[in-house]
């Protein structure tokens, strides 16, 4: 019989169970942080732990479990349903009764839905469990308002490249759990060039150094390359970045920086992003932000749409840069923008205002007795009247300047 001994993964071996280890998040886990604080003193509140892929939200919770007296229970939201909740819920009821605290740590939070969320409410508020949440996700959009108000939530950022060379050093050195039993060679080029392309995840990073020590050969900046193959965007299509992208190209845009437009189009289109919903929304933009300076702009733009709709990726990418370019440069107007806004403002404000007969249709001899359509002028034989079209009580409203 042969007995297969599991190795966790060197991004799991090397994980810190203290502070003093854990490198980046300055800001949150400085000497002087409040997180800091609360986990010297066994304190931790409930909290969210919102940051990009590989920012340290789960070692930050593996420490909180290593330094607590309080029973810590890890479940992930992406293999744990409402039956194992209620579980961990009967014994967190269970620890209180005995002066116990539990902490529950939930990975990736975001994906229990609102039912889920829900059953988790009562007992956070009642300090039953102090919840540490652990998101990629804006919780803005994807945690429930009511749980979001009775925790903080804490943002962790990208890690910089410094960082990420201080993990991918320490687990080189470490010879417990690292690589420092390796007689590994690697150039610090090679250092370098695995904690750029790690784009801020030490996850990521750590996975490339493991698979690179795998190969029985020096590390050189070529073998990086050859084993990453390609550097990986993030890039969300549902999540906050997508918003953040699309608002980046926009304002490029806005601002006449056509390169810098250029650029996000290559994210989005390169991360993945459907090319529908780029067109779409630079026809929009033709009209909102070019208007009447161009009017040419939205007949561009709705070309390219229909060429993205006939050739897709990556035969359009072309068309969308020629019409980013052009939206770019393009002069602007947002008159009609802000004219339909004003238009808007009225109809809210007056509601429905009864149409002038003059200008009603009148199709039957019904109408037509009860004046609809009297003295209307057709204005292509008859010439300009001084006829107003407006509703009586917005005769005098102008929108826009002539």
């Amino acid at each position: 019989m042969i007995t297969t001994v599991f190795t966790p993964p060197l991004a799991d071996r090397v994980r810190p169970a203290t502070l003093e280890g854990f490198f980046g998040q300055e800001e949150l886990v400085g000497e002087k942080s409040f997180l800091r604080g609360v986990i010297q003193v066994d304190n931790v509140p409930s909290m969210i732990l919102w940051g990009p892929p590989g920012s340290g939200k789960t070692t930050l919770a593996y420490i909180i479990s290593r330094q607590t007296n309080a029973e810590f229970v890890q479940m992930s939201a992406v293999s744990s349903g409402l039956k194992d909740l209620r579980h961990v819920l009967e014994q967190a009821e269970y620890n209180q009764r005995l002066g116990k605290k539990t902490i529950l740590f939930i990975d990736e939070i975001h994906r229990w839905n609102k039912a889920q969320q829900d059953a988790l409410l009562p007992y956070v508020e009642k300090g039953t469990v102090t919840l540490i949440g652990a998101t990629t996700e804006n919780p803005s959009f994807e945690v429930n308002s009511a749980l979001i108000s009775r925790t903080r939530v804490l943002v962790l950022h990208k890690l910089d490249e410094v960082a990420i060379k201080q993990i991918l050093n320490n687990a080189l050195q470490d010879k417990t759990k690292g690589l420092g039993e390796i007689k590994l060679e690697i150039s610090g080029d090679s250092l370098e060039l695995m904690a750029r392309l790690a784009n801020g995840d030490a996850r990521m990073a750590l996975n490339t150094l493991e698979v690179c020590a795998g190969q029985n050969q020096p590390i050189t900046p070529e073998l990086v390359k050859q084993v990453l193959q390609k550097m990986h965007l993030m890039y969300d299509k549902a999540g906050e970045e997508h918003y953040n992208i699309i608002s980046a190209l926009h304002k490029s845009l806005r601002g006449g920086d056509a390169h810098a437009a250029l650029y996000w189009l290559a994210r989005m289109l390169e991360g993945g992003e459907d090319p529908i919903y780029v067109a779409r929304r630079l026809v929009r933009f033709a009209s909102e932000d070019i208007g009447l300076a161009d009017n040419f702009a939205v007949v561009l733009a709705n070309n390219v749409f229909e060429v993205c709709q006939k050739l897709g990726m990556p035969e359009c990418n072309v068309h969308l840069t020629q019409l980013v370019i052009y939206l770019a440069r393009a002069k602007k107007n947002i008159v009609a923008y802000q004219a339909y806004g004003l238009a808007k403002r009225d109809v809210e404000q007056f509601g429905n205002l009864p149409v002038p007969l003059h200008i009603r249709n009148a199709p039957t001899k019904l109408m037509k007795e009860l004046n609809y359509g009297k003295d209307y002028k057709y204005t292509p034989i008859e010439g300009q009247t001084d006829l107003s079209y407006f509703p009586e009580e917005l005769r005098s409203r102008k929108y826009f300047k002539e």
